[in-house]
């Protein structure tokens, strides 16, 4: 066992005296040490249940012969962080997580891990440290949060911010919105629609790191407890099996949940995070072959923000395993992979259904032939840049209009909510990227207020940052190369015409190469936002978007 490093032997006599101070018995020495990666904290909703995920893990490592050992993992609140300061750190510590999770599992000699994650940047950091370590390794979330309901209408975190922008012109009134403050999450758990938590919840299902159910079941169903459970009780099997990470997230495997990404219309941020996770399993995985996947697999689920259905629903519908289902009937899935059930995909989802064909679109009956996310290119984002399309009204597909430059996320939403933005604007936020920002802030603010005050079938946002899986409309985002590295995005002007064509896969600034290469060579770098502490490291360190922001020594 690879914990007998710290655990047996004449030399590891002193590491014993240490386990003794800890409690632990000789029985429990001789079994498997299991790390259980708690991130447990009180200021996001979608973990503050998770001591009792991590509770239920331990009595499923114990009952299956193992000795189980937490320790804890941060985490951000994206929604508490939006909008200031906060939101620049959110996708750094998706870096952080990892790296800590690495030093402790492989200071202590764990034989496997049991990961518990939840909301929006934990997931991924998890999935790229059981990467990075690649020992015997499975994953339970925290699980989704209920819908709330108000006046008999399902409402969500991102009905919240679009509110602000309802106030501010008149639509509703303090007291509805004190109303709405009050109900639109009502319960624990990652917020209730198809938003990054639970995208990389659903994803991580199809990558086959999590057990059925692992993106779908809510917090605070009883389901949850048992599945907990069985995730400590599995994890045994996987040592005993010695079945890695690096076994399960194969390049097959990532295209798996690419392939469900496209079908469930998942957050763009996935399109950061798996090439991350990726990169880390020693997979290559790049944007380009998202259009490829996204032409060829129907999109299934309008699911919050895209329409009025919530991750509750899917759950009820048949899941992720349903989804995948469906699209195995178009021989879209590599199924011969093996998960962390012990068997491969095709016996994981040979007896999934469908429950509710509103919900999950039979294959024959799609939302649309083509997939969620699309990855637009040209001379505006010559590495590419990425939109939600399933959440895109039809008017806005294709779009052109002049530029409103902002230089930063707070100058927007204040042109924005002073009625400054007019129908046919394209709201450009720039120097918001990896480097730039430092961070790559997500823009729900602008996006939302733009939704609240009745413009998002007239008006488009692009930004070099990133947007909430809350974000709707023709949103893009990821811009690449960011403007703060001298991107095609820093050179342009108040006015210039900019040209979205989605169906396409185009985004184009109406200005000739002669006009954009004299503007560059007049352009000057920006002093950078953050000259100290941990988002200065980081923004010497990371990388394009286009690569997944992944992190390197220049």
């Amino acid at each position: 066992m690879k914990s007998d490093s710290v655990k047996t032997g004449t030399q590891q006599a002193p590491h014993r005296s240490l386990f003794r101070a800890l409690g632990y018995t000789e029985e429990e020495l001789k079994r498997p040490l299991i790390g259980v990666v708690s991130s447990y904290n009180e200021i996001v909703p979608g973990h503050i249940n998770l001591d009792k995920i991590c509770e239920a893990v331990k009595q499923g490592v114990a009952m299956a012969g193992g000795t189980p050992v937490m320790f804890p993992a941060i985490a951000v609140c994206d929604g508490i962080a939006m909008g200031h300061i906060g939101m620049k750190y959110s996708l750094a510590t998706r870096d952080l997580i990892a790296d800590s999770t690495e030093c402790m599992a492989l200071a202590h000699g764990f034989d496997g891990l049991v990961m518990i994650p939840n909301c929006d940047k934990n997931v991924p950091g998890l999935l790229m440290a059981a990467a990075r370590l690649n020992i015997p390794t499975i994953f339970i979330s925290g699980g989704p949060m209920l819908a709330g309901v108000v006046n008999g209408e399902k409402k969500s975190l991102s009905s919240m911010f679009e509110a602000v922008g309802a106030v501010a012109c008149g639509k509703m009134t303090a007291e509805q919105l004190t109303e709405l403050e009050e109900k639109a999450c009502p319960t624990c758990g990652s917020c209730s629609g198809m938003y990054t938590a639970n995208s990389m919840n659903c994803l991580t299902e199809a990558l086959g790191m999590g057990l059925k159910g692992n993106g779908t079941i809510p917090a605070v169903y009883s389901d949850r407890i048992r599945l907990a459970k069985q995730a400590g009780m599995q994890i045994m099997q996987l040592i005993t099996r010695d079945i890695k990470p690096r076994d399960i997230m194969t390049p097959q495997a990532f295209i798996n949940a690419l392939t469900v990404d496209m079908a469930l219309g998942c957050s763009t941020n996935s399109m950061l995070h798996l090439p991350a996770i990726a990169n880390d399993a020693g997979v290559e995985l790049n944007l380009a072959i998202a259009n490829d996947l996204s032409r060829k697999t129907p999109n299934l689920c309008h699911l919050a923000p895209a329409g009025p259905a919530f991750i509750e629903e899917l759950n009820e519908a048949g899941g992720v395993y349903a989804v995948m289902k469906e699209l195995d009937s178009l021989n879209l899935l590599n199924t011969g992979q093996i998960t962390v059930t012990g068997k491969t995909v095709a016996e994981n989802i040979k007896d999934a259904v469908n429950k509710n064909p509103e919900i999950i679109r039979p294959a024959a009956n799609p939302f649309s032939i083509t997939g969620g996310i699309a990855v637009l290119y040209g001379n505006l984002a010559p590495e590419g840049c990425v939109v939600k399309q399933s959440a895109v009204v039809p008017e806005m597909m294709t779009h052109q209009g002049p530029a409103r430059i902002f230089d930063c996320e707070e100058d927007a939403v204040t042109a924005i909510a002073t009625n400054q933005i007019n129908k046919g604007d394209v709201v450009v936020i720039r120097y918001e990227g990896p480097k730039g920002g430092p961070g790559m802030r997500e823009m729900l603010n602008p996006t939302s207020t733009i939704a609240g005050m009745g413009l998002g079938s007239s008006v488009a946002l692009i930004t070099d940052g990133r947007f909430s899986g809350a974000s709707r409309g023709a949103s893009i985002g990821h811009v690449a190369p960011e403007a703060a590295v001298g991107g095609p995005l820093a050179l342009i002007a108040e006015g210039d015409q900019i040209k979205i064509d989605i169906p396409n896969n185009s985004l184009e600034v109406l200005l000739s190469d002669e006009e954009l290469a004299t503007r560059r060579n007049s352009w000057t770098p920006r002093p950078p936002a953050v000259t100290t502490g941990y988002l200065n490291r980081y923004r010497k360190m990371v990388t394009s978007a286009a690569r997944g922001a992944i992190l390197e020594i220049n």
